[in-house]
């Protein structure tokens, strides 16, 4: 709902497919009468060959082979000429217009991970994160799309594999393997917590702008991914792993602003009857110990992937990993 809110604030004209995962979440989004809103079922949208693979795969790595499917499925019931995937977890502080425009006659976009060098997994998680991703129903793009979901059908796990991880392993070789792939270079477009430290970030004239360290090119922040931000059950959100470096800047500009608005939302939906599970919450938070071995047990496995650069001294200062705070309380 964050991100339909978003989209409305920042985006002259859209239309947003809900794929809804469950029958509480299908119910209560049918109901709400969003704008620019169609709520799809699983009973709609799950096909013989999704279906056959379901038993197989967990609830996660179900979503991920579901979403090329659901972007297929879209083109294909509602006639679209082109449709463009977003994550849940994303929003949009200016229009995305601006990214379709760049690719010009392109028929696909993909966006990179952008790593910063201490995080760097692409290796094995992959160049591009499937967060963003634009396709024109033409021959091109359904190429691409079609090829995609067979591959998604075929493999699609939590595992790095035969040169294979999940959905967006695949997508690698997107530019050589077919015509009509864009790269986005907006630098304003994948900002997450894996590259966040790239940045100086601050707000002029109400707009966010990002600069970047290293070639000090200012631009405004299109959309942020909040990969891994996660509520706790003792009022405690967790704004990203511990892996990620933020600083208390980017946490009062980017995050602070979207949690209150979840915890709003949340409250909202609470006084209005809503009995379902409406934060994710599911535990209490760890005690900092705890996330201090996680931290250590994280860096270890990025190390352990061949990017040693996530042993430095600097990266060992935990008061900048650690990410925990107490959530705003509303009734």
């Amino acid at each position: 709902m964050a991100l339909h809110e978003s989209l409305l604030a920042s985006c002259k004209a859209f239309h947003l497919y809900i794929v809804a995962f469950d029958d509480d979440s299908f119910s209560f989004l049918s109901r709400s009468n969003l704008k620019h809103v169609t709520v799809i079922s699983m009973a709609e949208f799950e096909d013989e060959a999704l279906l056959s693979v379901k038993p197989q795969r967990t609830q996660a790595e179900y979503c991920w082979t579901s979403t090329s499917s659901l972007i297929l499925y879209c083109i294909n019931t509602y006639k679209l000429p082109s449709c463009t995937y977003v994550d849940a977890d994303m929003f949009f502080y200016q229009d995305p217009i601006v990214l379709i425009e760049e690719a010009g006659d392109k028929s696909v976009i993909i966006t990179e991970h952008r790593y910063s060098k201490e995080y760097d997994v692409s290796k094995t998680h992959g160049i591009y994160c499937v967060q963003f991703m634009y396709f024109r129903s033409d021959e091109r793009g359904m190429q691409v799309l079609n090829w995609w979901r067979d591959r998604c059908i075929e493999w699609c796990y939590n595992r790095q594999e035969d040169g294979k991880f999940g959905d967006q392993k695949y997508l690698d070789d997107w530019t050589t393997r077919f015509e009509g792939v864009h790269v986005l270079k907006h630098p304003g477009a994948g900002v997450a917590p894996w590259n966040i430290q790239q940045f100086n970030i601050q707000r002029q004239d109400g707009v966010l702008t990002i600069t970047n360290l290293f070639t000090k090119e200012s631009s405004a922040l299109i959309f942020y991914h909040f990969h891994g931000l996660k509520f706790y059950t003792d009022n405690i959100v967790s704004y990203t792993g511990t892996l990620y470096d933020i600083t208390d800047e980017q946490k009062a500009l980017i995050y602070q602003p979207y949690v209150l608005r979840l915890v709003t939302l949340a409250a909202q939906l609470r006084n209005a009857g809503i009995k379902f599970n409406v934060d994710g919450a599911r535990s209490p938070s760890p005690t900092r110990r705890q996330t201090f071995i996680d931290f250590l047990k994280e860096k270890s496995i990025v190390a352990l992937k061949g990017n040693l650069n996530s042993l430095t001294l600097k990266s060992f200062n935990f008061t900048r990993h650690y990410h925990f705070e107490k959530t705003p309380i509303l009734k």
